[in-house]
C-alpha cells in the first residue's frame, strides 16, 4: 500500500546530530517531491525542507539552512535529513511528505520524535 515509513528520531544533547530516514512504498518515488516537515504540540507544521524529484533542488527553512541537508536516494525509495548541530528550538516530531509531480496526491508519514536536550 501506499506509505511513508520514518526512523531516527532520537534524544540528542544539544550540538549533536541525527540523520532521519523515510522509506517510500506504493507509488513511483523517483517522480514526486519529498519534504520533511516537524510539528509541536499546539503548533502549525513547518516545512523543514523540499527535494525535487531528480535531487536538483533543494530548499531549507532559515532556520536549518547550513545544518540540515536533505538528500534522497530513488534507487531505495528512500530519502534523508541529516541535522547537525541540533538546539532544544529543533525539538519535534519530523514528518515525510511526498507530493505527486502535478499536485494531485499528498502522501504523510506517522513521523518521528526528535528531543534536543539543553
Amino acid at each position: 500500500q501506499i506509505q511513508l515509513v520514518e526512523s531516527g528520531g532520537d534524544l540528542v544533547h544539544s550540538g549533536g546530530s541525527l540523520r532521519l530516514s523515510c522509506v517510500a512504498s506504493g507509488f513511483t518515488f523517483s517522480t514526486y517531491t519529498m519534504s520533511w516537515y516537524r510539528q509541536t504540540p499546539g503548533k502549525e507544521r513547518d516545512l523543514v525542507a523540499t527535494i525535487s524529484s531528480s535531487a536538483d533542488s533543494t530548499i531549507y527553512a532559515d532556520s536549518v539552512r547550513g545544518r540540515f541537508t536533505i538528500s534522497r536516494d530513488n534507487a531505495k525509495n528512500t530519502v534523508y535529513l541529516q541535522m547537525n548541530s541540533l538546539k532544544p528550538e529543533d525539538t519535534a516530531e519530523y514528518l515525510c511528505h511526498a507530493e505527486s509531480p502535478y499536485g494531485g496526491l499528498e502522501i504523510w508519514g506517522l513521523g518521528t520524535q526528535v528531543t534536543v536536550s539543553s
